[in-house]
Formats: structure tokens, sequence, C-alpha cells
């Protein structure tokens, strides 16, 4: 069976993951793969853009290097990068068919999408000397840390997908951080707690573990500056490049300018006409950052939501940019009941409606999820 309709075969998300069911099946096909350097990207926010950051200088400090990120919006494809472009439909095909030889009919079968998606993607990355890998949920028992690694970046850890990580900072923090190995880069935190969860676990599986605020020179704080003023990147855009950049000097590289002088990764606030922002962002962190961004202006907020979020936290951060919410219809079962969603908007007394069409004198934010940056798009380009 070729590629698509083998994933589309399985579903997408489970309501209980199997932990041993990924690092079995891996066992059985180790001695067949050949791996790569791993850097392991872990965090409530920032790993896609952070990692295309990293991924991108590496190649261009000419270094053969994969980025495997997720989910996508929306060409499967964008989840394997190497080398300065998403792998081709015959690249995917063939490494697929590889992955299909080397695998069980029962493990085949059992695997979850993203279970599989991982290890198609190192498969694909069997010649890449680096591969920046993002994890998908959590950290400690996510499919992507079953993989050697010789650095743990962690990004910015929050509130997020309590139903499998804790309801709790210190459980939330506790699982990501406890996927470090040998060493360690701690990003920006928004809670303490998190900082001195990382210690203990650095100190128990003796982790070299270094800090953002000691690894960002001033050099490399000027650098990521001009970037970001030149690509009009956001604060916390550029925090991530300071970040990234941290992490390629721990590599034992310089960070300079060329190497990392690009616009972010598509969906981070991203502009896709002169009135239209969009950020595939989903939770409170990612709502902070967007209202700082934004502070000052009035936007009409193009949004959906998963029922699992906090929407109505998420909705009180942004209500000071708000000028109206459309509602965008997003064909996906996890989504939010509309009576729900409006009766939140109703009690923050925000104005909404149904979305139906862009107009040109108006500013729009398109937010909520991966999932409504691809009903979004396809709806634009259905016009």
């Amino acid at each position: 069976m070729t590629l698509a309709p083998f994933l589309g075969s399985k579903p997408l998300f489970y309501d209980v993951i199997d932990y041993e069911r990924f690092p079995k099946a891996y066992q059985s096909i180790r001695s067949f793969l050949t791996l790569p350097k791993i850097i392991h990207i872990v965090g409530t926010n920032g790993k896609g853009s952070t990692g295309r950051f990293l991924a991108t200088a590496l190649h261009r400090a000419g270094k053969k290097t994969g980025h495997y990120t997720s989910p996508h919006i929306v060409c499967f494809n964008e989840r394997i990068w190497m080398d300065g472009a998403e792998i081709s439909d015959d690249a995917l095909e063939k490494a697929h068919q590889k992955l299909l030889g080397m695998l069980t009919p029962l493990n085949t079968h059992s695997l979850s999408y993203f279970e599989y998606t991982t290890l198609l993607a190192i498969v694909a990355f069997e010649e890449c000397e680096y591969v920046v890998l993002e994890a998908g949920l959590g950290g400690e028992f996510d499919a992507t840390n079953v993989f050697d690694k010789i650095l743990s970046i962690f990004t910015p850890i929050d509130f997020d997908h309590s139903a499998f990580l804790g309801s709790t900072i210190e459980s939330i923090a506790s699982t990501k951080l406890r996927s470090m190995k040998s060493v360690a880069l701690m990003g920006k935190q928004p809670y303490i707690e998190t900082k001195i969860i990382a210690r203990q676990i650095a100190d128990e599986k003796k982790t070299e573990i270094k800090c953002i605020d000691g690894m960002a020179s001033v050099e490399i704080k000027e650098c990521a500056l001009h970037i970001a003023i030149k690509n009009g990147l956001s604060d916390y855009l550029r925090d991530n490049l300071e970040l990234a950049m941290a992490a390629f000097e721990i590599l034992g590289y310089t960070a300079e300018e060329e190497l990392f002088d690009q616009n972010a990764l598509f969906g981070r606030l991203t502009k896709i006409k002169d009135n239209i922002t969009l950020d595939v962002g989903h939770n409170a962190l990612a709502a902070r950052a967007i209202a700082e961004a934004f502070a000052g202006k009035k936007v009409t907020l193009i949004y959906n939501t998963y029922a699992d979020k906090d929407y109505q936290e998420i909705v009180s951060i942004l209500a000071p940019i708000i000028e109206s919410v459309e509602i965008i219809e997003v064909d996906e079962a996890r989504i939010v009941e509309r009576e729900l969603l409006e009766s939140v908007l109703r009690k923050a007394g925000i104005e909404y409606r149904r979305f139906s069409e862009i107009e040109e004198n108006k500013e729009y934010l398109v937010f909520g999820s991966f999932s409504v940056a691809e009903a979004f798009l396809k709806r634009m380009k259905d016009v």
C-alpha cells in the first residue's frame, strides 16, 4: 500500500496511549537503521521555529541536515525537511516502502500515525549528519525520545495536553524534562518551578545542563536582534532564534549572521497578505505572545479551537486586541461545540459571527491551531 492511503487508515488521536508499543517496534528494527546525530527539541511552544532556525544554519554550514516537525499545515511533506526543502513525494514513498520491509505486519498495523511517521522520518534521514527532531506530545514517553541524542533543547514549557501530561506545571515539566540525556539547553521559561525541576533531573541523570541566560552572549543577542529587525520577527521568535544560535555554538560552531538570516517557519506570525497574519499557536502561552506582538492594535480574529484547550483563558488573553471574532468551520471531531465557544465570547463581551470572506479594509489574525490554519488556507485557495 502506498503512503497516503496507509496513513489515512490510521487514527490521528488516541484517548489512551500505549507507551511500550513504539520502543518495542524501534528495537526490532534498530540494527537496520543508521542514526544521524540527533538534536531533540521538547517544549510547549516554539519547537518548530527554533528547530528550523537551527536546521537551516547547519545546512548552510555545509552539514547534511534533516528537520522533523509536526503537525503539517497543508501537505504531509512539510513534516520531513532536508537540506533546505521539504521531502519529495518520490523520496517519501521510497522511505515508506523501505520501512514496510523492516517492520513486522503486527508492528506495521499497530503503530500510530505519529509513531509510524517518526520512523519514516528516521529512514528518510539516514544519510544526514544532523537531524533536528521535534517531540510531539510530552517528552519522556514521546516516540522521538527512543533515539540517542547529542543535545536536548527545551523551549518554553507551559500548560497544555493536561489529559496526558497532568494539570500542574510540575507534572508537565517533569514529563518533558525527563527526556534529557547527556547535554541539555534550557530556553526562557515562564515558571521558576521548571528551572528547579530541570536542575534536579539533570543532577539525577548526570546531564550537563546549560541555560540560555548564560549561553546567549552579547554577540548572539546583537546578531539575533539585527536578524529580527531585518525579517520582522516578533519578540518570541527572536527568543527562539537566540536559542537556536546558542545550540549551534554548543555543537561547536560559530553562530554567524549569514547562517541564521531568514524568516520564521511558515505559520509563525506569517503575513500571508498585507492585512492577514496567520499563526498556528493554540494555547495560552501562544496567546500571550500574540497579544504582545499586536499590542496597541485591533484585529478581527478568525478562530476556532479544540475542546481540550483552555479557550476561555485564550479569549481573555486576546481580548485587548480583538475587534471581533469570526468563527471558522473546521471539520474535525476534536473541535469544540460552537455553542460553548459562543458562550465564552458572549461572556467576554466580544462580537462574533461565522467566517465568510475577507474584507480588504480589516486587519485579520488567523489563530487557533494547525487545523484552523489548514481550514483557512483551503478556504482561501477555493475562493
